[in-house]
């Protein structure tokens, strides 16, 4: 069973930098890997970005990018691994409850439906 747990939400003013932990346990063998979404209440969740367990392209959707990166520990431990989501010059309209989730494609999706575990989510506010 994949777990995934994201941790380093907060308050942050307009135009500084955060980073978000995403730490998953267990993986399916032959998938992708890990992506970042984000949801603002009462709106769709949108994909922020993915990244390969190991070898592989890192994809960006366009909502952060140039803002946003991702990057990842562990690419040798076949267990538990961790991914980060830094993100700088944040602003207002940011602020949502951020997602990890877990992908068992061998391709990398960018589509909520093709991402198969998913953390609790943790939110992000950013004050102008």
């Amino acid at each position: 069973q994949v777990q995934v747990a994201e941790s380093g939400g907060g308050e942050v003013q307009a135009g500084n930098s955060m980073k978000l932990s995403c730490t998953t346990t267990g993986r399916t063998i032959s998938s992708y890997g890990v992506g970042w979404f984000r949801q603002v209440y009462g709106q769709a969740r949108e994909f922020i970005g993915v990244a390969p367990w190991s070898v592989g392209d890192t994809v960006y959707g366009e909502n952060m990018k140039g803002r946003a990166t991702i990057s990842r520990d562990n690419a040798d431990d076949l267990v538990r691994h961790k991914f980060y989501l830094q993100m700088n010059n944040l602003k207002a309209e940011d602020t949502a409850v951020y997602y990890c989730a877990v992908t068992t494609h061998n391709y990398p999706p960018t589509t909520e439906d093709e991402f198969d575990f998913w953390g609790q989510g943790t939110q992000v506010t950013v004050s102008s």
